[in-house]
């Protein structure tokens, strides 16, 4: 409810005309956003919402992180993902969901190819192929830049959106009251999702359009990026060269 609040008031304090555009998990948060100011005629509900590889709805296609969360009961995750930030460091005793067990669940997801990434960055260094290796560098350097979650967003996410699917089901409420997703009608909706995304798979973000079908055709649009994966709907080549000019217009469009 916290996230979902920040968002609102953050729209509120912007005024109207804005334009939303989550990425990954915060989706179903922007989409809730957007449909609790809908449902109450905010003036400053969104011109447009562009949700980008979010879990929506975690049930289509499902990948191997909605099989882990499905697998587990929510205790095993706070039992065994959950750690409190040492007394040393600011947040001391917070608990938190580490940045350092995000990162090495992502990176077991794809193991080989960062190993492989990683013996052709040191190739790169001993053939004095800097160009090449500052590439590969930097993208890691990004890469490993992960924030710790608080404890009680990633618990509630983990319940919420991958394992009772509360938002396509209809039951998910904010502050008490039911989330109507059809009540978004002034929202310009774009969703867009990646080929090869094995984190929040084909399927799973263009269904909010399912979710939202009193917005009407000209004001909706789903692009589907061919040969990217999770990370490539949102950075490198293809992000720049292909998908935010997609972007762009559509925002552009709706203003």
């Amino acid at each position: 409810d916290e996230y979902i609040d920040h968002i609102v008031r953050f729209l509120d304090v912007m005024g109207p005309g804005a334009h939303v555009v989550a990425v990954c998990q915060p989706c179903v948060a922007a989409l809730v956003a957007t449909a609790v100011m809908a449902q109450g005629d905010h003036p400053a509900r969104p011109r447009s919402l562009t949700l980008m590889a979010g879990p929506i709805d975690a049930r289509v296609n499902p990948t191997k992180v909605n099989e882990l969360a499905t697998s587990k009961p929510i205790a095993w995750f706070e039992r065994n993902l959950i750690a409190s930030v040492p007394w040393r460091y600011p947040g001391a005793c917070r608990r938190v969901y580490p940045g350092f067990l995000q990162v090495a669940a992502f990176m077991s997801m794809n193991l080989e190819r960062h190993v492989s990434a990683h013996r052709k960055l040191f190739t790169d260094l001993a053939r004095d192929d800097r160009a090449s290796a500052l590439a590969t560098a930097a993208f890691y350097d990004e890469y490993f830049a992960v924030l710790d979650l608080t404890a009680e967003f990633y618990l509630e996410t983990v319940q919420k959106v991958f394992q009772q699917y509360e938002l396509p089901l209809g039951t998910l409420e904010w502050q008490g009251r039911r989330v109507e997703p059809a009540a978004i009608r002034r929202t310009a909706l774009l969703t867009v999702e990646g080929e090869r995304d094995d984190i929040c798979a084909v399927g799973q973000t263009v269904a909010a359009h399912d979710l939202c079908p009193n917005i009407g055709p000209a004001k909706r649009g789903h692009h589907l990026q061919a040969g990217v994966g999770h990370y490539g709907v949102f950075n490198g080549r293809r992000w720049e060269s292909q998908i935010y000019p997609i972007l762009q217009n559509f925002i552009r469009a709706n203003d």
